[in-house]
């Protein structure tokens, strides 16, 4: 069989593929939620990570599904960046994976068997990074590779971690750099350089395990991933959730620098372009801000870093733990405020 790279063979990729803010909301918006179980601790309301259902006093369980086409071409980081990115939401609730499903579509004329169990391969990989099995699943052909996990975890009930808790005054903390869409954009016009592949893969499938810890702190106060909206779309939900403002200094925002010359240079996915058409009305940008700057906040990110609003007296402990799990990269950069105008302003200076 004709080897074929996996990323010729899907329309977009990674979390780029993801339904326009807009659309989604609108779909959602139609969907009926009445008589919802007092047990269902989060489900629609806020378009949170994960659902998260109290079975005890003292156990909630996390579910959540993700899955995508490709964003790289080797199968085995294909699997690996996947199954990394449906855990995430699961540590982005606060919880702790037990077991997860796998979800898989795959073009069986086209891609040949060992490509297919390369990808599952990366996909158990990280799960057994991770300490879970990976408990069964199901496959189809389709027309598009497509794959990853329902992730099952668990929570104390009084731990989960919402993306709608934010208090005037919190700070606002990034746990990995972005550009991750910029770069996957770069690799499809082949002018992504090996040492930027590394770097990809390096923060993709870097676990976001700090979420499980996290959920311990009482200082920390909303929580989510970034993903396929960007970080202007994650961070505009947690002010909209919390009714609250949030300004955001650029200049300390993490972001991967070869990504970075590659935007400048007018490199983008179109995914980003469509976020900004989905929520730019709500966002203030500084006088002078480059339009690359506006293509990196809306960039969609693959398994990307956690979102965090915490006290001022916290910053440092979570600041902390979050480089004790190797991010290295995280920082402060940016300020929660009582809400000012008809809606939440999300605005970047």
């Amino acid at each position: 069989m004709e080897k074929i790279k996996l990323t010729q063979l899907s329309h977009g990729g990674g979390c780029g593929c993801k339904l326009a803010p807009t659309v989604l909301s609108r779909i959602i918006a139609e969907s009926p939620m009445k008589a919802l179980p007092a047990d269902l601790l989060v489900g629609l309301e806020t378009a949170d990570d994960a659902a998260v259902y109290r079975v005890s006093e003292s156990q909630a369980i996390v579910a959540t599904t993700d899955f995508f086409t490709p964003i790289v071409d080797d199968p085995r980081d294909f699997g690996r960046i996947a199954a990394a990115n449906a855990l995430s939401d699961v540590y982005a609730m606060g919880g702790r994976p037990i077991f997860a499903l796998a979800i898989v579509g795959m073009p069986i004329a086209k891609l040949s068997e060992d490509v297919m169990r390369a990808i599952l391969a990366g996909g158990a990989a990280i799960c057994a990074e991770a300490g879970i099995p990976i408990a069964g699943g199901h496959s189809i052909d389709a027309p598009e590779p497509i794959y990853g996990l329902a992730a099952i975890g668990l929570v104390h009930p009084d731990e989960v971690k919402t993306n709608k808790g934010a208090c005037a005054g919190d700070v606002l903390i990034l746990s990995k750099p972005l550009g991750i869409g910029i770069l996957s954009a770069a690799l499809k016009k082949d002018l992504l350089s090996p040492a930027g592949y590394s770097e990809m893969l390096r923060w993709t499938t870097k676990l976001n395990t700090t979420g499980t810890r996290l959920a311990t702190m009482s200082g920390v106060h909303a929580l989510t991933d970034v993903t396929g909206f960007g970080l202007a779309g994650h961070l505009l939900e947690i002010c909209r959730g919390s009714q609250l403002d949030c300004a955001v200094d650029f200049a300390n925002l993490p972001l991967i620098e070869e990504a970075v010359t590659h935007v400048k240079a007018g490199i983008a996915t179109g995914a980003s372009a469509r976020n900004w058409a989905s929520y730019g009305e709500s966002i203030r940008l500084s006088t002078g801000m480059a339009e690359w700057q506006q293509k990196l906040i809306t960039d969609p990110q693959t398994s990307g870093g956690l979102l965090i609003a915490c006290s001022q007296q916290e910053a440092d402990q979570v600041l902390a733990a979050l480089r004790a799990d190797g991010f290295a990269d995280a920082a402060v950069m940016g300020r929660f405020s009582a809400q000012t105008g008809a809606s939440p302003q999300l605005a970047f200076i």
